[in-house]
């Protein structure tokens, strides 16, 4: 026995040794994906082993180790033993923790490991809640069935819990894929594969949870109100588009194709409101494909194999799935819910299946060809068109070709034009220069003049002092020669000597001869100079003749384009003129269609209300104001035509409706109070004649609309005075009013369906035998009525949303009840007639129950509430369409009202047969001449019963008739003699609203 002990206390320490090495090799911080083979080791260990492992790696510091411990925990959740999910519920805390650690981490793999960590704890606590669903969440149709144990609440409770599990499972899809850059190929990457690898396990866990929600929503729908799913409807929608486009997404990964067959979801989700859908829901199947086991892994087999097999104990077979079961469903016969299960089929039905997938594949085939038809078709027309926008192009790039010659041509005339404007404004420049250089010239010309003046000046006075008193003959023969010659006179006494006299005129010949030269010089200068002064003068006056050229072109074209624009301006006014006459024109015509209409045959049968009248007169006045402000804006600036036009447009609208209005409001009123239309022909005539004044330019300043609004207010006064006396409502309140009635009927049964539960109750303790059978019978029965009459106001609430929603048009919902005041007040009678029938029928009920009250109280009050209903069907489907879904529930729901009264007054007449003793009767002790005096006061009793019958039922009648005219249903002329419940005009005699 040591030896034993010994032996097996080896091969356990081998087995944990082996587990701890595969958990560490699938567990490291190595940013690669846990390899297949390690997973499937550690699912052979216990949850024990695991966590001894794990909780001595560092988690918390590490975030790829971190992820890696969550998609080897998620697989070892959903294929390992189911002891793992009770065993690892004690890390709770720890992994709560741990995940709002990882969370504060906004990227990167923190933030997965966050959302992966309360994926995993909401499994655990999912399976720990419901635990006949299996880690792997495999369970055939009658399996969840069972879950749910047949209650209703337990599936509404179900489906909550599943799609809180959905949404987490699409929390983390999200999380994976806005991490990667789906921009390049990720998913052959080894960092991309060690985020992509625990969506295998997403996928599987998904699939299952999409399935069950599905069945289950179906289910739910068949026993609940459509209206109390609503929020289950709007989520599943929502989380059906995240699904639906993540497994596209996901299928198109190169890293699935190899390990994973995704299934795609159909394009719509399913409609639970329609419960055939079921049928044609199909269940998505997650194919994982078979792996070849290589020499690695069949040896690693074959090793566990020796270590957990014992010699000493006999293997037990091992329990293998077949995985035709869990694609298809198993025992098709006996599961109601599996729909795509062909387990168990008959030959015959197998036939007929081969048949009819025979005769829609040469369905296909046939639809195929019409395909390949159409689209050859659509190829030749498709083709053609490509040809034609072929030859399209080719002739706009030869357009483009053009442009760019033209654009080439235009850019070297630019050119041109800038070069010449650059050599003006050189020569402009060179010609100032010029001018400066002539100025200088002149100057420095009229400085050597003055100059040479000078020295002639000079040269006369030295000739003067040279020889006084002899004479001096000076001669100018030629300027080229001397300035003066001397006349021979004996000059050998002067007292110059002629040394001086010599050198004095050599100096000033040579100071001639270079003046002579410079002015020469300079004379050459300025004559080169005038030359150029003259070129660039012509140079000038060229170039102003061309700049006045093409300023008078300029201001020509200045000139036209300010002749252009006041013409636009013109014709601009003259449109604006021509728009505002005819909207006036058209506004004519609208007024004159409504006061041609009240000449109509047909429009004498039509009728309308005094308060939808007054609203329209209301309306028409508001509108007055709003048209001289808008006349006003437009005589001040002309360019404010579009207001004007409007409020035109508006105005004649409005009092065309209440042209036609007035007319079919004195149709309901008596003959001699019937001068409305009168009225409302004279508002027609005043609004033609204020729109033929605003029609002329000359009288639109001018035009006054005193006439007409006071015709306005005249209409207005009249259908204050029409309007019913026993309904004094504002415009607004009507509306309010139903529905503040309807709220009032609905909580009224409420209440009294409580105090009927609360009075069974009450009789429960009380009562015994008989009685409490008694009691209960009629209570149920009562309750029953109630949950009949509470379905039948939802759904006269709905049928009268879609009959408002329907008839209102553009105007408000307060609009549309003000509008059929008569029909809005049949609604609010029947309404109140409802709660107060469900609540004398309560009271009836308690006094029955306590002794104190009669079983015919209680059988009248049912049938009181059955009319009732009927009054409130009557007038929810008066106004509705014939094919309204909502109209077809009322009328079921109606039907479930009559049958619930039946059973109140069987109950009733039952319980009433049970409880009042029989009086037997026992004529054996009695005489000739004491049977007939019983039989004569028999016969008296009958004929006052008889009589007391027929004058209560005259009272009755007298009691009926003056509630209608309380009520305020009657006219009050009784000529017409007409019945106006719930807009019902017919004849006393054919209407069930009078009786």
């Amino acid at each position: 026995q040591s030896g034993s002990f010994l032996v097996g206390n080896s091969i356990g320490q081998h087995r944990n040794g082996l587990g701890a090495v595969s958990i560490n090799k699938a567990i490291n911080t190595q940013e690669v994906a846990v390899k297949e083979k390690h997973a499937r080791n550690i699912l052979l260990k216990g949850a024990h082993t695991f966590w001894a492992a794990v909780n001595r790696l560092p988690l918390s510091s590490n975030a790829v180790l971190c992820w890696k411990f969550c998609h080897v925990f998620h697989k070892l959740l959903r294929d390992g033993h189911p002891n793992v999910i009770k065993d690892s519920m004690r890390n709770k805390a720890d992994l709560s923790d741990m995940s709002r650690m990882w969370g504060h981490l906004s990227e990167g793999y923190g933030k997965l490991c966050s959302i992966y960590l309360k994926l995993l704890i909401t499994k655990m606590e999912f399976h720990v809640k419901n635990p006949r669903f299996p880690g792997n969440l495999q369970m055939s149709n009658r399996q969840l069935d069972e879950a749910g144990e047949n209650d209703v609440n337990n599936f509404f409770q179900l489906t909550v819990e599943m799609l809180d599990y959905l949404e987490c499972e699409l929390n983390l899809f999200l999380g994976v894929f806005s991490s990667l850059d789906m921009s390049r190929s990720v998913s052959v990457t080894a960092a991309g594969q060690c985020r992509l690898a625990p969506l295998i396990q997403v996928i599987l866990d998904s699939s299952h949870l999409y399935d069950y929600t599905v069945k289950l929503l179906f289910k739910l729908h068949s026993c609940l109100p459509a209206d109390t799913l609503q929020g289950h409807r709007d989520r599943f929608q929502e989380q059906f588009k995240k699904l639906k486009s993540l497994f596209y997404r996901s299928s198109n990964l190169q890293y699935f194709k190899r390990l994973i067959q995704i299934p795609q979801l159909p394009e719509n989700p399913p409609n639970f409101l329609r419960a055939s859908a079921l049928s044609e829901h199909i269940s998505p199947v997650v194919v994982i494909p078979a792996e070849s086991s290589s020499p690695e892994t069949e040896h690693m087999v074959d090793l566990v194999t020796e270590d957990l097999v014992d010699t000493d104990i006999p293997v037990q077979p091992v329990a293998h799935l077949n995985m035709f079961d869990d694609l298809f469903g198993t025992s098709a016969a006996t599961d109601p819910f599996n729909f795509n299960s062909q387990n168990g089929m008959r030959k015959d039905d197998k036939d007929r299946l081969i048949e009819q997938l025979t005769l829609e594949i040469q369905a296909l085939r046939e639809e195929l060809e019409s395909f390949r038809l159409e689209s050859g078709r659509l190829r030749q027309a498709l083709r053609g068109r490509v040809d034609e926008l072929e030859a399209e192009l080719a002739e706009q790039s030869h357009l483009r070709m053009q442009a760019l010659g033209e654009g080439e041509f235009l850019r070297a005339e630019l050119d041109d034009l800038r070069r010449v404007k650059e050599d003006t404004e050189k020569e402009q420049r060179s010609l100032t220069e010029i001018e400066r250089k002539a100025v200088a010239n002149e100057q420095r010309y009229v400085k050597l003049k003055e100059k040479y003046t000078e020295l002639v000046q000079s040269h006369a006075d030295l000739l003067r002092k040279v020889g006084p008193s002899r004479p001096l003959t000076i001669e100018e023969p030629h300027p080229s020669e001397s300035w003066c010659r001397l006349a021979p006179t004996p000059l050998s006494q002067s007292r110059l000597s002629s040394e001086e006299l010599s050198s004095q005129l050599s100096t000033v010949e040579s100071e001639k001869v270079e003046l002579a030269e410079s002015l020469s010089k300079k004379e050459e200068e300025l004559a080169g100079l005038g030359e150029e002064l003259e070129r660039v003068q012509s140079s000038l006056s060229s170039e102003r003749e061309s700049g006045v050229k093409t300023a008078e072109a300029l201001q020509n074209q200045l000139n036209e384009k300010e002749s252009r624009e006041q013409a636009l301006e013109s014709q601009l006014v003259a449109a604006r003129w021509s728009a505002l006459q005819g909207t006036v024109e058209e506004a004519e015509r609208i007024v004159q269609d409504s006061l041609a209409q009240l000449d109509d045959p047909a429009h004498i049968s039509c009728t309308s209300s005094a308060d939808y009248l007054a609203s329209r007169c209301q309306a028409s006045l508001d509108c007055m104001d709003r048209l001289h402000s808008a006349r006003d804006g437009y005589l001040a600036d002309n360019t404010g035509v579009s207001e004007l036009v409007r409020a035109v447009t508006h105005l004649a609208h409005l009092v065309g409706d209440t042209i036609v209005q007035g007319s079919a409001t004195s149709h309901m009123v008596p003959v001699e109070q019937a001068d409305g239309e009168c009225d409302v022909k004279a508002c027609g005539a005043e609004a033609l004649s204020l729109l033929g004044q605003m029609k002329e330019q000359e009288s639109l300043a001018t035009a006054d609309g005193a006439m007409l609004r006071a015709a306005l207010d005249g209409i207005l006064a009249t259908a204050e005075k029409l309007r019913p006396r026993g309904l004094e409502l504002q415009q607004g309140e009507l509306g309010d009013l139903v529905e503040q009635e309807m709220a009032a009927t609905s909580a009224a049964v409420e209440s009294a369906a409580a105090r009927i539960e609360d009075m069974l109750n009450k009789s429960r303790a009380v009562d015994t035998g008989v009685k409490m059978e008694v009691n209960e019978r009629i209570l149920a029965s009562c309750t029953d009525l109630m949950q009949a009459i509470k379905v039948l106001v939802l759904s006269s609430k709905d049928l009268q949303r879609d009959i408002v929603e329907s008839g209102r048009g553009a105007a408000s919902m307060k609009d549309f009840y003000v509008k059929n005041s008569r029909w809005t007040e049949g609604l609010i009678s029947a309404s109140k007639a409802v709660g107060w029938g469900a609540t004398v029928m309560v009271d009836a009920a308690d006094l029955v129950v306590q002794g104190k009250g009669k079983y015919e109280e209680l059988m009248v009050c049912s049938h009181e509430i059955a009319a009732s209903t009927a009054q409130l069907v009557a007038a929810s489907k008066v106004k509705a369409d014939k094919d309204n879904a909502n109209l077809g529930r009322l009328k079921l729901a109606s039907k479930g009202v009559t049958q619930a009264t039946a059973g109140v007054v069987a109950s009733t007449k039952s319980g009433k047969s049970q409880i009042e003793e029989k009086d037997t009767m026992d004529f054996s002790s009695m005489t000739l001449t004491q049977i007939k005096r019983q039989e004569m006061d028999s016969q008296v009793s009958v004929l006052e019963l008889e009589t007391k019958l027929q004058k209560e039922r005259e009272r009755l009648g007298e009691l009926r008739k003056k509630h209608y005219e309380l009520a305020g249903v009657l006219y009050a002329h009784r000529d017409t003699d007409l019945c106006l419940f719930a807009s019902c005009f017919k004849d006393h005699d054919d209407c069930c609203c009078y009786y």
